[in-house]
């Protein structure tokens, strides 16, 4: 008799001890190993072309917004390698022409034609690569000041990495930084870049939300792109609103998160939750002051932190009062007042360490920070959940401690 036969419990229990044992190697293990992840991208920096003929995407406006596809090599954005873009449409350049008629200006039959067309393209690829996830939802990233192409496409694949690429499908959304004027005048030079990109954005939003199967949109900003984010959002804030509907509703945005914003306090409250506070705005045909707003699944979630080098430079140079990433426990009453009530729309989340050198790219090189956002996003826990590692300081910030100091 087969001696494994003869002793079935034992063999039961060996063969239960090895298969758990085999499985958490496996869990540690696969971390280690470099994952490649096909990034969707939309941009409207300008293409550059190569000896070779492949593209590349410089720091240059282009007036015509692209999609496409770029596989990412590796686990963490410090350590990964970029493919060559596959560039899949281009929309028609903006302004789109205008015809005159006898009552008035249209838009141009052909261009937009060609934009229905390239939409359309756009939804179909995007509707493959959804199908295809467990989630069926979207996680878009918006970059910062002086950020490449490849910067952005790999910040996109590390967050894709931490959530899981088979979950959702991940969208970077890169506008044209760089700093290409040097630290000083670089700085403005994005931040003009940043305004241009705007109407772009809210076009692949639009397109974006309009793909079938599609359920939520999750949205991570950093640094100036909350800014663009922000603008772009207040514009189709205004437009859903005027609708009667939401944007949760009508373009199914869930979460917008804001990490390290380089944005004027007052500025970014007056964009992002000022929309609904406004009596006067027209709702449908007429202004309804009474209106009972439902917000739907929308939710603002900001990370600060004090130690962040690079926003108290930003303060300076623009003589801000406060800037949103900065804000912390230490900030005085009068100013933490000045944070609208947002019934439970918004939470506040400083973070105990800054990231890299100038306490910045926390988002990405913080595991506390990191493990948040699966947390929020992925799991859908509430900052009172136990998973999410939270400290309730004074209202409305929460205190995520780094993982060190948790232990």
């Amino acid at each position: 008799m087969n001696k494994y036969l003869k002793y079935p419990i034992a063999t039961f229990v060996f063969c239960k001890i090895f298969i758990a044992t085999t499985l958490v190697f496996a869990q540690v293990s696969d971390p280690l190993k470099p994952s490649k992840v096909d990034i969707f991208y939309v941009t409207n920096r300008a293409p550059m072309g190569t000896e070779n003929g492949s593209i590349l995407y410089g720091v240059d406006r282009s007036h015509s917004l692209a999609f496409g596809s770029v596989e990412v090599l590796g686990q963490d954005a410090t350590n990964s390698t970029v493919g060559e873009p596959a560039e899949m449409g281009r929309f028609p350049e903006t302004p789109y022409s205008l015809e005159k008629t006898k009552h008035g200006v249209r838009r141009s039959s052909d261009e937009l034609l060609e934009h229905k067309r390239t939409a359309l393209q756009m939804r179909n690829e995007l509707h493959r690569r959804i199908i295809r996830t467990r989630r069926k939802e979207a996680v878009i990233f918006i970059h910062g000041y002086n950020n490449d192409f490849n910067d952005a496409v790999k910040s996109t694949a590390q967050i894709c990495n931490d959530l899981g690429p088979d979950d959702f499908t991940c969208i970077a959304l890169t506008w044209p930084a760089g700093g290409s004027k040097g630290v000083l005048f670089g700085y403005n030079v994005d931040r003009e870049s940043g305004e241009f990109s705007v109407a772009d954005l809210r076009k692949a939003i639009r397109i974006i939300s309009s793909t079938p199967d599609l359920k939520a949109i999750h949205f991570i900003a950093h640094s100036r792109g909350t800014d663009v984010l922000s603008t772009a959002i207040q514009q189709l804030a205004i437009e859903t609103y005027v609708a009667q509907s939401s944007i949760a509703e009508k373009l199914k945005i869930h979460n917008v998160i804001l990490a390290a914003p380089d944005i004027d306090l007052d500025v970014a409250f007056s964009k992002i939750l000022g929309i609904v506070s406004d009596p006067d705005l027209l709702y449908g045909k007429s202004a309804n002051e009474r209106v009972i707003y439902n917000p739907g699944k929308f939710h603002l979630t900001v990370y600060s932190s004090n130690g962040d080098r690079a926003l108290s430079m930003s303060k300076a140079l623009f003589g801000s009062d406060l800037r949103l990433g900065l804000i912390d426990t230490s900030t005085s009453q009068d100013k933490l007042d000045r944070i609208p009530k947002a019934a439970g729309l918004a939470d506040f989340i400083t973070v105990e360490a800054g990231g890299g050198f100038i306490g910045h790219s926390y988002f990405l090189s913080e595991q506390a920070v990191r493990h948040d956002l699966i947390e929020l996003i992925k799991n859908e826990k509430s900052p009172s959940d136990p998973e999410r590692s939270l400290i309730e300081e004074k209202q409305p910030l929460w205190f995520l401690p780094s993982r060190t100091s948790a232990q």
